[in-house]
C-alpha cells in the first residue's frame, strides 16, 4: 500500500514524532535550499522553509503522496537565529549565548495536500530557559557530537536536556515540530489518524 502521508525531512527527530503518534508515513528528505531571506522575520522564515520543504517533494513527478510535511526549526536568541553550528567553536559560542538565559525555539510546518491543493502553515514558539553553564561543561557537551546538526547548538531530547531550566510551550516543537497544532491542521486536511 502506498504511504499517502510524506514526511519531507531527513531529520530522525522528526520521523519519531510522527511514528510516537502512531502515523503511517514515507520518508522523503527536500532538497529545498535552506537561505535566510534580508527583511524575513523569524516566523516568516521557518514558515517559507517549511512550505518549501513540503512544496519541493510533492512537486516530484516521481514521487506518491496525497499530503506532503514541511518542518523547519530554530533557535532564536536576541533576535538573532542560531541555526545549525558550523564547527566546535560555533558550538560554543551558541551555548555560551545561551548559557544562562532564555531563548525562543521556533519550529513552523506545512501540510500540503496535493489532491485538493489545501495547505495549512503555522509557526510555533517555545520559550526556554538554560541554566547557567561552565565552559567545561561547554567542551563536554561538544565532545559528545551531539550538537553538531542541531539548532542552536543542543538537543532537549538528548544530553542537551540537562541544561534546560524550564520551558513554556510545547516541548514536542523544541525536538522539532509541534504535534500538538500538526495534529490539528492534519484532521483538518482530512489525514486519517489514530486518535
Amino acid at each position: 500500500m502506498v504511504n499517502q502521508l510524506v514526511l519531507a525531512s531527513a531529520s530522525p527527530r522528526r520521523k519519531e514524532l510522527l511514528q510516537q503518534i502512531g502515523l503511517n508515513f514515507a520518508v522523503i528528505p527536500s532538497r529545498a535550499k535552506e537561505e535566510v531571506l534580508a527583511d524575513e522575520t523569524p516566523e516568516e522564515h521557518v514558515i517559507r522553509l517549511s512550505i518549501d520543504k513540503a512544496t519541493e517533494v510533492a512537486n516530484r513527478n516521481n514521487v506518491s503522496g496525497r499530503w506532503f510535511i514541511g518542518s523547519d526549526t530554530i533557535v532564536l536568541s536576541d533576535n538573532r537565529i542560531l541555526g545549525k553550528p558550523r564547527d566546535h567553536s560555533h558550538a560554543a559560542e551558541m551555548l555560551q549565548q545561551l548559557s544562562g538565559r532564555e531563548h525562543q525555539v521556533l519550529s513552523g510546518y506545512a501540510i500540503i495536500d496535493r489532491q485538493t491543493g489545501k495547505q495549512r502553515a503555522e509557526a510555533v514558539t517555545t520559550k526556554v530557559w538554560f541554566r547557567h553553564l561552565t565552559d567545561a561543561e561547554i567542551t563536554s557537551y561538544i565532545e559528545t557530537g551531539e550538537p553538531a546538526d542541531k539548532a542552536g547548538a543542543y538537543a532537549i531530547q538528548g544530553l542537551g536536556v540537562c541544561f534546560v531550566a524550564k520551558i513554556e510551550g510545547s516541548y514536542t516543537n523544541v525536538v522539532g515540530m509541534p504535534l500538538c497544532k500538526l495534529t490539528l491542521a492534519l484532521k483538518e486536511l482530512g489525514v486519517p489518524l489514530p486518535i
